[in-house]
């Protein structure tokens, strides 16, 4: 197919688990499914150069995880933010939209999402593409020391530290643009449109309750790293390798548990996508096929 077809993306909600999941959809229904779920502070929004380049071979669902993008979490849902509740929320979607076979594309705070996904129906998972998506305890980088000092003790004071150093337009930006070689090539409508969004009432209050959960992935690590052992799926590890949360040795953890996993280190940060997207999207192909 020409590769200079153009691929139209498609913007909707479905209702699944009591919330208005939005999500981004492309490539034609009888193409092989490619489930997109991004990370912290972002949202689908990260994967919109990558989804015109896979609509050609894949079936694309990308949808906004709750509390991040334009995904609506009704006030009477009394929604509790945790990793387990966003993953039952996509457990919930996939169900909607019944996708009994896909391919799964998991970053940052997508990689626990998708994973207790995967752990839910391990027969649905087609292959694993993971850009900075953790799941070793040797991939958390030094970035986590104020994380790790609020899991020990959750003071209201442990909490503002996070809160004063992240959850701000600076602390986005620098998440895009830290271990880039050239910053001035990052997109600032990405930066900019997250740090707005984090801005809503009681976003920020959501963010650190989900920093707090997070300790509980640290947890299932070890029923992850089964999963891997015993699917051996069709993986490629391709990772920004400058990235402060999520170190190289997470990568290279993988090919422990799957030897025919490919792992890539870019040199990039911790949204490589920004920076190599076409490249991402050529070992996509070469990789997972479809």
């Amino acid at each position: 197919m020409n590769s200079n077809v153009h691929f139209s993306v498609e913007y909707k909600y479905a209702e699944a688990d009591g919330v208005k999941v939005f999500y981004r959809e492309a490539g034609h229904p009888e193409n092989p499914d490619l489930l997109l779920l991004h990370g912290f502070p972002s949202s689908s929004h990260q994967f919109r150069e990558l989804i015109p380049l896979l609509a050609d071979k894949f079936h694309i669902i990308a949808p906004d995880l709750p509390g991040f993008g334009f995904t609506e979490v009704p006030q009477e849902r009394e929604y509790v933010y945790t990793f387990d509740a966003l993953a039952q929320t996509i457990i919930s979607f996939v169900d909607t939209l019944h996708m009994e076979k896909f391919a799964m594309y998991v970053f940052d705070y997508g990689a626990p999402t998708g994973l207790r996904l995967a752990l839910k129906y391990p027969d649905r998972i087609t292959g694993l593409i993971s850009q900075n998506g953790n799941a070793y305890l040797e991939g958390l980088g030094d970035a986590w020391a104020p994380i790790r000092a609020y899991w020990a003790d959750a003071t209201a004071e442990n909490r503002k530290v996070i809160h004063d150093a992240i959850l701000h337009l600076e602390g986005t930006k620098w998440q895009y643009v830290h271990g880039v070689e050239d910053p001035e090539a990052i997109a600032p409508e990405a930066y900019y449109l997250d740090a707005l969004l984090l801005e809503r009432p009681g976003n920020k209050d959501i963010q650190l309750d989900l920093y707090l959960d997070y300790a509980n992935n640290l947890k299932l690590y070890p029923e992850f790293q089964a999963f891997f052992r015993s699917t051996k799926l069709p993986s490629l590890i391709i990772w920004g390798k400058n990235d402060p949360f999520f170190i190289p040795p997470g990568a290279q953890a993988f090919k422990r548990d799957n030897p025919n996993a490919v792992v890539e280190l870019l040199n990039s940060g911790h949204f490589a996508l920004e920076t190599h997207v076409e490249y991402i999207a050529k070992r996509i192909k070469e990789v997972i096929g479809a």
